[in-house]
């Protein structure tokens, strides 16, 4: 019996994190932040069985390579306080098979979150003895073709939190 888990926080500068170590991580992949210099490395991470970036028609190129989508990040949050990117952690049923999770997660993404214009990097860990969950990392403002324009605060909103956690 699948157990309902939707867990939604903010990964902020100022708690001393950032959008490349968090993508980095959740991919399992090999990120440089570019402000940093800090290599944030997690290729030898296990249980990562997926992960993919889902973006908006009118995003630039860029926004589907993890590493730059997440340093321009980075690079235009100018504030030691700024808050980089949300994350919503759903957890999967078991009793899916891989495919069927991928599906599940790439439709809610898309149709919560893309579909409103964000960004979002999904990655799903599912390691043998783990319950399976997806890590949706999204962006906090507006993309247009040149990239980046302004926070959207509506994404902020506590009815949009709701709307989320019911639509999982």
């Amino acid at each position: 019996m699948a157990i309902y888990h939707c867990k939604v926080k903010v990964i902020s500068r100022s708690t001393g994190r950032s959008s490349t170590g968090a993508a980095a991580y959740r991919a399992g992949e090999r990120i440089v932040d570019e402000r940093t210099g800090i290599v944030h490395d997690y290729r030898r991470k296990s249980g990562v069985s997926y992960s993919q970036i889902l973006a908006p028609r009118q995003s630039p190129s860029w926004s589907y390579d993890r590493a730059q989508l997440w340093n321009e990040v980075e690079k235009i949050e100018k504030r030691k306080d700024s808050q980089l990117c949300r994350e919503v952690e759903v957890a999967l049923p078991r009793e899916l098979n891989e495919d069927e999770m991928r599906i599940l997660a790439r439709d809610y993404a898309q149709e919560q979150f893309v579909d409103r214009g964000m960004i979002a990097d999904i990655s799903i860990h599912h390691a043998k003895d783990e319950n399976p969950h997806a890590h949706i990392l999204l962006t906090t403002r507006d993309v247009t073709p040149e990239g980046f324009g302004k926070k959207n605060r509506d994404w902020n909103q506590k009815e949009l939190l709701e709307n989320w956690r019911e639509a999982w």
